[in-house]
């Protein structure tokens, strides 16, 4: 759950304590600076405990002041935060003026990016098992032949890019083997050129060139040669963006086993569908897929094919066990037989195990073939697994909960106490506009992303929902400006708001709001680093 949130946006602390947005002008920032220094300015309260809660945030707001309006310090901070402040580049005799801070900056940034090239190994593999029930039950073995793919990339240098890879299958008594080795130069953002060249079974030599030849279509050209008996192959590909999420793709290739093969594809949030025809001297054609997300974690597939040489229907779907791991079960009958396909795919590396139930296609055998592993699956995952994911993940959140208790405790605290000095003001401002049917919050809640749901469904909310949710309502009111608008910034983390405070270090955080306005209630979700804006125009009379 940390890794989510080390994966978003910079926090942008000092922006969200001023209430401006990250690319703010110097005189935006000054603005910004003046009206909340009329609210935290300790001269302003009597009380000596208000003076001292109002003497904690006033300094606040005057370090984030001093830091965005140094020229400096600001882009330090833009690209490493406090601790790029307070570590090795802080401004002192070693980096007094500005060259030698963007000199060192970009010295630092040439680093980083060498590291990372250094590091850029991007290893993939898929082991394929075949296995058949019929041999197994006939007492020959349930092993019908194993294949085994793997490649490494390495980005050698900004526009090199060097792969070597090989594969290896075997069949009964029979088996074989190719080693490949692929170099690739990028000229420019819009074109580049392969060499390729591998040895054993399929044993050639070939290049190809790839160019865009407007914003939203690429050509790729090649050439290939088998070292076996010297026949060439020639191959064109075109690819082309239809729409923001679907594209095109025409394949022709000229050699002793043409072809030309015209393809789509359509990629949403929820689903993605697909489909390629093809025709070749000796054979034709067709498949499709469509693939639907039920949610971030899980999906189903279904897929066929058909043509001279083949006739298959494929069922199933899979489930994300973590970020880089998922498992997928799939069901397919054709002229081939009835198969279970199981596979686990982790990074860029598969294991496939597909086996063959029968080569009959028996209608009560088939349809018992599919109804059985589905049944167990979702037998497994209602009384086994998500009772276990649900036990891990309350598990990972008390452990989070204990560990970070004394800082959340803290960090309310000082969430309250600001939250004193802006009640007034924020309360004039909530009068007003209810007078003139404008702009009212009537309930806000920011935290953990679960709990706000939980509070959502219960209508009394329990303690443990409670803990990781902090009231925001005050804060919030006091934000509407004078137009009756409420505006959150687009990359600012929300926990850095005054009067805000991080309820649940480390766990994925929204922002529930309910509001009046015009003497209608409307309800709005937004995500952690996601804009808010206030009413919504389709909204305003």
């Amino acid at each position: 759950m940390e890794e989510e949130e080390k994966a978003g946006p910079p926090n942008k602390d000092l922006y969200a304590l001023l209430h401006i947005s990250p690319e703010a002008s110097d005189e935006e920032i000054r603005k910004a600076y003046r009206q909340w220094a009329q609210v935290y300015h300790p001269d302003k309260y009597q009380s000596p405990q208000m003076k001292d809660i109002a003497t904690e945030n006033f300094q606040r707001i005057c370090e984030a002041y001093e830091i965005l309006t140094d020229e400096n310090k600001r882009q330090i901070y833009d690209i490493y935060g406090m601790e790029g402040l307070t570590s090795g580049l802080e401004l002192g005799p070693k980096l007094n003026k500005a060259d030698e801070i963007k000199e060192e900056l970009e010295r630092l940034r040439k680093r980083k990016e060498q590291e990372k090239t250094s590091a850029h190994f991007r290893p993939s593999g898929t082991i394929l098992a075949n296995m058949s029930l019929p041999h197994f039950l006939k007492g020959v073995g349930i092993m019908r032949g194993m294949a085994m793919t793997s490649e490494v990339q390495s980005q050698i240098s900004k526009s090199n890019t060097v792969g070597i890879g090989g594969n290896l299958a075997v069949t009964g008594n029979a088996g074989g083997g190719a080693a490949s080795a692929v170099f690739r130069h990028q000229f420019s953002s819009v074109s580049s050129v392969e060499f390729m060249a591998s040895a054993g079974l399929r044993s050639l030599i070939g290049m190809q060139a790839s160019r865009h030849l407007t914003l939203h279509s690429t050509a790729t050209m090649g050439i290939s040669m088998s070292l076996k008996d010297g026949s060439l192959n020639l191959s064109n590909a075109w690819t082309r963006q239809l729409s923001e999420t679907t594209n095109g793709n025409i394949q022709l290739i000229l050699g002793p086993e043409s072809s030309v093969a015209v393809g789509w594809q359509k990629k949403e949030e929820k689903r993605s569908v697909a489909g390629e025809v093809k025709f070749s001297t000796s054979s034709f054609g067709a498949s499709a897929h469509y693939t639907h997300r039920f949610s971030s974690k899980s999906h189903g597939r279904i897929a066929g094919k058909v043509g001279s040489t083949m006739l298959e229907l494929e069922l199933g779907g899979g489930r994300k066990l973590s970020k880089f791991s998922t498992v997928r079960m799939l069901y397919s009958i054709g002229i081939q037989g009835i198969f279970w396909k199981f596979e686990l795919h982790r990074g860029g590396q598969k294991l496939i195990i597909p086996i063959l139930i029968s080569r009959h296609l028996n209608p009560v055998f088939a349809a018992g073939a599919f109804l059985f592993p589905t049944s167990a699956y979702f037998l497994l995952k209602k009384f086994i697994v998500k009772p276990y994911y649900q036990r891990r993940e309350k598990q990972k959140a008390l452990e989070n909960m204990q560990k970070t208790s004394a800082q959340v405790r803290e960090a309310r605290t000082a969430a309250e106490k600001a939250q004193q000095l802006l009640q007034n003001v924020a309360n004039r401002k909530r009068n007003r506009q209810s007078e003139i049917g404008g702009l009212v919050i009537t309930k806000a809640i920011y935290g953990n992303q679960k709990a706000l749901k939980k509070m959502d469904e219960l209508s009394v909310p329990n303690d443990e929902s409670s803990l990781s949710v902090i009231d925001v309502t005050l804060p919030l009111n006091f934000l509407v400006n004078d137009s009756g608008q409420l505006k959150l910034h687009n990359g600012v983390k929300k926990s850095g708001i005054m009067g805000f405070c991080d309820p649940c270090p480390g766990e994925p955080k929204q922002l529930y709001v309910e509001y009046t306005y015009g003497d209608k209630t409307f309800e709005v979700v937004v995500d952690d680093y996601e804009e808010l804006l206030i009413p919504r125009p389709s909204q305003q009379v």
